[in-house]
């Protein structure tokens, strides 16, 4: 009889391509990874991986099992959502990976609502890169995530993922407030104005420094990227001190801004989106973390029609 356990190590071998991955993901050692993976084989009796240099292989055998694992494990998550949905309270554990603007600005309010419609649910939440956490959602890292996809740069579609829309965030070019001390930003009106002056935009490979290079790009210049960091709250304070422009989403601003926003042609949005594995579709847990984000949602847009009506 093979055994369930190890054949998870078999499938995320093949997810992550290197026994040393898979122990990181895991929290095992590589040698207990691989001593496991023997265990396996001689289970089998047949060979499943073999050596190409310092990296394993898949055997054709090795490739089939692993096609049968996938459908083994999205069994076993049906079952268990079927087996939550039969229960009268949401109970267990979600892990949950975000963007550290939707942390900020939706995810307080979201877990206070679930502490009241869902006392028993311990959510687990991590912050991450978007692209990242949805490979890490398929191989089963997480169970939900938050992402975002910027306009006309599609975030990657990934089999066996569901996406249910959230919100839309308008963007907007963000500069310190008049009276800086800095005369070339009490100038800018438009993005074409920001030419020449000194940019923060986060490392390159993010989706989101592609999009502003590229609406930078399309306004006629280069930008001169002088910091560089993943945290966009560290990119209000270098912009509020009269240090730098950057586009930012309007998430960023939780509360009052703290720098002067100026809108930008075609009123570009961002899409928010959740996503989490088709094999749990149902489970009550992923149900209640996407509903009370909803709830959250929908109170925030109430209060800004609100305090936008004289």
């Amino acid at each position: 009889m093979l055994e369930m356990k190890r054949l998870r190590l078999l499938w995320e071998l093949s997810t992550r391509g290197t026994v040393a991955a898979v122990a990181e993901a895991l929290r095992y050692t590589p040698s207990a990874v691989s001593q496991q993976l023997a265990l396996l084989e001689r289970e089998a009796g047949v060979p499943l991986l073999r050596k190409a240099g310092r990296r394993l292989e898949f055997t054709a055998a090795g490739e089939s099992l692993v096609r049968e694992v996938e459908g083994l494990l999205n069994g076993l998550e049906r079952a268990e959502a079927m087996l939550h949905s039969a229960g009268d309270e949401i109970t267990g554990t979600i892990r949950v990976a975000s963007f550290q603007t939707a942390v900020l600005a939706l995810f307080p309010a979201a877990l206070r609502h679930l502490r009241e419609t869902a006392p028993h649910l311990r959510v687990e939440l991590v912050q991450y890169e978007p692209g990242a956490a949805l490979s890490e959602t398929w191989a089963r890292s997480f169970d939900l995530v938050v992402a975002e996809q910027y306009p006309h740069h599609a975030t990657r579609h990934i089999p066996g993922l569901d996406r249910v829309p959230l919100t839309t965030d308008r963007i907007q070019l963000a500069v310190p407030p008049l009276g800086s001390g800095v005369a070339e930003f009490d100038r800018v009106e438009s993005i074409t104005d920001a030419a020449g002056l000194p940019w923060v935009m986060e490392p390159q490979g993010a989706a989101t420094r592609h999009w502003a290079e590229q609406a930078c790009r399309l306004a006629g210049f280069e930008p001169d990227v002088r910091f560089e960091t993943a945290d966009l709250q560290a990119h209000v304070r270098l912009i509020e001190t009269g240090n730098a422009v950057a586009l930012l989403p309007s998430l960023v601003h939780t509360s009052t801004p703290r720098v002067r926003l100026l809108e930008l042609e075609g009123a570009p949005r961002r899409t928010l989106f959740t996503a989490a594995r088709e094999a749990s579709q149902g489970h009550p847990a992923i149900s209640a973390v996407r509903d009370a984000l909803d709830v959250v949602v929908r109170e925030a847009e109430a209060a800004r029609l609100t305090s936008s009506t004289p």
